[in-house]
Parts: C-alpha cells; structure tokens; sequence
C-alpha cells in the first residue's frame, strides 16, 4: 500500500503552515524528519523573502543599490531559517500529531556505530543521562 501524497495546493498550503489530513502522516513524517529534511526545510522558506523584496528590484537605481537593498536581508532571512530550522521542523511534527523528536532520527542513525563503540568500550550509560539524549531546546 502506497502512502498518501498531496495534490499541489495541499503541498503548497503545508509548505507554509496549513496541517494535511492524518491518511499522509507517513508522507508528513518523511518529508520533516527523513533524508533531505533541512534542504526541503530551507528551499521551501527561501522563497517567501524573494517576494517580499522584488518590489525593492522595481526602484531606479543602480545594480550595486539593488543589491546592497536587498542581498543582506535575503542573506539575514537564509541564515535564521536555517538556524531555526529543527524548531520549526519540531512544531510541524507535533502540529500533524508526530513525535516531534523524529527530527533527530536520521542523526542518531548516521551516530549509532559511534554510541555501541562507546557502550562497549565504557558501559551503558547511566539512566541519569537519559534526559540528555532529547536535542530539544525547550
């Protein structure tokens, strides 16, 4: 059985806020916490800040103005996007009713020979350490 996908505007709608309907979980789950989850995360939101500074493109003036108008805020929106990306992938998993740790699946599969060398080298960790395993910054 093949996972639901979303047609076009339900695609463009969950790309900026809206929630899909609980048939694409699966989809909704590989698309925020699967392989190429931050590269999906920033192409969808370095779109929006091209539309807001266009218009400054439409002012007479010279290419250097144009770019000095506009670069250092689309530079500015690229790098907070891209620093508060797992946050924003978070809230996404827990708006379509996912665990919202998921975004770090792919990490701790890509660590999880580095974590048995240490358990067999050291030991389990301890319980106490659990909490620590949570990369959440709330």
């Amino acid at each position: 059985m093949t996972a639901a996908k979303p047609n076009l505007w339900q695609r463009i709608g969950y790309s900026y806020g809206r929630v899909l309907p609980d048939s694409m979980r699966s989809w909704v789950a590989r698309d925020l916490a699967g392989e190429g989850a931050i590269r999906r995360h920033m192409i969808r939101w370095a779109i929006p800040p091209l539309f807001v500074l266009a218009p400054f493109w439409l002012l007479p003036a010279s290419l250097y103005v144009h770019t000095e108008m506009t670069v250092p805020l689309y530079a500015w929106a690229l790098v907070v996007n891209l620093a508060l990306n797992k946050v924003w992938r978070r809230h996404r998993l827990a708006q379509h009713g996912l665990d919202p740790n998921l975004v770090d699946v792919v990490k701790r599969r890509k660590q999880a020979r580095m974590h048995e060398d240490y358990a067999r080298r050291y030991g389990p960790r301890p319980e106490s350490a659990e909490w620590q395993s949570n990369s959440s910054p709330f």
